[in-house]
């Protein structure tokens, strides 16, 4: 019988003698991986599509890629098809769709106006990414971590990053022209959303909300979505625009709610 000609996939990463290796792999460990991929290829067309100067079709393929992104855990977690091959995937995906994709999009359209300055300020924001996303894969194997502050991210989260700092594309698609000057100011713009991925501020993520809704709030949250989406397909880069600079003003109120709670859990912690 002839070999494969590629070494057969282990999801969980066992070697020999450790563990139980599965001669066939279920297609729900699968389909989460393939999603993944799908996220990465969209990553790297819009780098191709903004090289092209096609700059609408890239900024459209990296937030498919940030989308795509944000259902492959969630489909992975629902098919029950979770694994340390998928989580490994997921994070090499998060650097190229969120790190290297906006950063180069954004380099292509406006940066390079301002030089190596330009160029610095795209490199200090993939950087940041990286130290974001280790970051965040550090913090999930604390296990002292109180269960509290699972309700917050460490730092604003890389797929919020890249929308944030794509906005000058969004305000140029709206007709504000690139210009050197301009550009100097988007290079600062992208030096402070970088900060922003490494800093220690409390962003609320939502993911631990619950798994369950009122019933008085089913209606208006499924018509909230539905005039969402139908502002973003109309007027997509209006709507990303105030999507991105609504998300800067919830940040400070995300801070002061994780504040509060910090405050509330220590004064009950020595109350007891």
């Amino acid at each position: 019988m002839l070999e494969a000609p590629f070494p057969p996939l282990d999801p969980n990463g066992n070697t020999e003698g450790r563990g139980p290796r599965l001669s066939e792999i279920p297609m729900r460990i699968v389909i989460p991986n393939l999603i993944t991929v799908l996220a990465i290829c969209a990553g790297l067309s819009g780098i191709r599509l903004a090289i092209e100067h096609r700059f609408e079709q890239a900024v459209a393929m990296v937030l498919l890629a940030a989308f795509l992104d944000g259902i492959d855990g969630r489909i992975a977690r629902l098919l029950k098809g979770s694994s340390k091959f998928g989580a490994q995937m997921d994070s090499l995906a998060d650097i190229v769709n969120f790190g290297v994709a906006p950063a180069l999009v954004l380099y292509l359209f406006m940066l390079d106006q301002a030089g190596s300055f330009g160029w610095i300020a795209a490199l200090i924001y993939t950087i940041a990414c990286c130290l974001r996303l280790a970051r965040f894969n550090v913090m999930l194997e604390d296990p002292n971590q109180p269960a509290w502050q699972g309700n917050y991210f460490v730092g604003v989260p890389a797929p919020a990053g890249a929308m944030l700092v794509l906005l000058p594309v969004y305000s140029g698609f709206l007709g504000v022209l690139p210009s050197k000057a301009l550009a100097y100011g988007t290079a600062g713009f992208t030096i402070i959303i970088a900060f922003l991925l490494v800093s220690r501020l409390p962003v609320y993520n939502g993911k631990t909300a619950g798994s369950f809704i009122r019933r008085d709030f089913v209606v208006p949250l499924i018509l909230g979505v539905v005039i969402y989406a139908g502002f973003l397909m109309s007027f997509t880069w209006q709507t990303l625009t105030l999507t991105a600079l609504g998300y800067l003003l919830f940040l400070p109120f995300s801070a002061l709610a994780w504040k509060r709670r910090f405050a509330a859990e220590a004064l009950h912690t020595k109350a007891d």
